[in-house]
C-alpha cells in the first residue's frame, strides 16, 4: 500500500486473496483471509477485499476438473484483475499449498499463472511463505518450484526450524528504493515492533541455516520425498480416503464418508480427531483440519521414523473409519 502512495497512485488501496487463504489473525491479515470458519465472525472490523478462487482441484469451486479446466480459476482471477486492477494494490498468496484451508496443493502452472497476471495488470505479487518455505516443500521456498519471483515474500516459522519465533520480509530493490529520500520527506516504514531484530531469535536463524547448509538438508530430503510420496500412494487407495495431497513434506489426506460421490464427513462426526487419536494410542501425534489429516514431518526425519509416521497414520484411518 505504501509503495503505491510514494509512487503517486493513490488509487491502488485494496488487496487480492484467494478463498480458502490464511495469513494470520491480525485485522489486517484476516481481511485478506479466506476461511469462514476462523474469520466469518470478525467481518464487521474487517477492510474489504477482492477474493479469486481457491486452487482446489479435488472439491473445485467453480464445478470443473483438472487439467480440462485449463485453469480456469486463474481465468477468473483475471476477470476481476480486469475489472478492479486499478484500486488493487497487491495480490497475496500461499504458494503451492494454502495450508490451514485443506493442504489444498495447486495444479502445476497455476503459481507462474499468478506471476504473469500479476506482471500484466501492474499489481505487486505478496508469496506468503511462512508455512511453506524453508524446505518445507523439497525447495528452499516454494516460489522455486515455478521459477517465480514475488515482490515481497514473508517468511517466519522455519527461518530458525522453530526453535524461536521469528519473521522476515523481504522486497525487491524497486520497492526497497521507493522508500529512499531524505528525512523531512518522511517515506520511512513507520511500523517498528518491539521485539523487531531480537538478538536471540536472528542467532537462531542463523545457526539453523548452517545447519542447512553444512548437513545438505534438501539434497538429503529428495529420497524421504519419494518415499513419502510412495507410502501416500498406499494410502490413497483406502477406503475412506478421498484426496491425498502432497508437497514436498507438506501433506494432507482428505477424508471422505464415501469415495465416489467425495461426501463428506459431517462435523459432528469428528472423523478427523478420531483418526488422530487412533495415531495417538500408536504413539504418533499428528492434527486434524477439519476433514484432512495434516503431516508435517521434520525435515531431519528418518527413513524408519517416516515409514513408522504413515504406517501407523494408515492404520489409524483404517481402525476410524472402517
Amino acid at each position: 500500500f505504501q509503495y503505491w502512495q510514494h509512487k503517486g497512485d493513490r488509487l491502488k488501496t485494496k488487496f487480492m486473496s484467494l478463498n480458502n487463504a490464511y495469513h494470520g489473525d491480525t485485522v489486517g491479515a484476516v481481511s485478506v483471509g479466506g476461511i469462514d470458519l476462523f474469520h466469518e465472525i470478525f467481518s464487521p472490523l474487517l477492510f474489504k477485499s477482492y477474493k479469486a478462487p481457491s486452487p482446489y482441484c479435488f472439491r473445485c469451486e467453480l464445478g470443473r476438473e483438472h487439467p480440462s479446466c485449463r485453469l480456469l480459476c486463474l481465468e477468473k482471477m483475471e476477470e476481476a484483475l480486469k475489472k478492479h486492477n486499478e484500486k488493487i494494490a497487491a495480490i497475496i498468496i500461499e504458494p503451492l499449498v494454502q495450508g490451514a484451508g485443506g493442504m489444498i496443493t495447486s495444479p502445476p502452472g497455476y503459481l507462474r499463472g499468478v506471476r504473469r497476471l500479476c506482471n500484466k495488470y501492474k499489481v505487486l505479487m505478496i508469496a506468503d511463505e511462512v508455512a511453506t518455505g524453508f524446505g518445507r516443500t523439497g525447495k528452499m521456498f516454494a516460489c522455486e518450484h515455478e521459477n517465480v519471483s514475488p515482490d515481497i515474500l514473508c517468511l517466519a516459522k522455519g527461518i530458525t526450524g522453530g526453535y524461536l519465533p521469528l519473521a522476515a520480509t523481504l522486497a525487491t530493490e524497486k520497492i526497497y528504493r521507493a522508500f529512499q529520500g531524505k528525512y523531512q520527506d518522511l517515506k520511512t516504514f513507520f511500523h517498528g515492533h518491539t521485539y523487531t531484530g531480537n538478538q536471540l531469535a536472528c542467532a537462531a536463524a542463523i545457526a539453523n541455516l548452517k545447519v542447512f547448509k553444512k548437513q545438505r538438508t534438501l539434497q538429503k530430503m529428495q529420497k524421504k520425498i519419494e518415499i513419502l510420496q510412495k507410502e501416500l500412494d498406499r494410502i490413497s487407495g483406502l477406503r475412506h480416503v478421498g484426496d491425498v495431497r502432497q508437497r514436498g513434506f507438506m501433506v494432507g489426506i482428505e477424508l471422505v464418508k464415501d469415495k465416489n460421490s467425495k461426501e463428506p464427513y459431517k462435523l459432528k462426526e469428528k472423523m478427523s480427531w478420531k483418526v488422530c487419536f487412533k495415531a495417538r494410542e500408536k504413539g504418533l501425534i499428528i492434527r486434524p483440519l477439519g476433514n484432512v489429516i495434516v503431516l508435517m514431518p521434520p525435515l531431519s526425519i528418518s527413513l524408519q521414523e517416516l515409514r513408522s509416521l504413515t504406517g501407523i497414520t494408515a492404520e489409524a484411518i483404517r481402525e476410524a473409519t472402517e
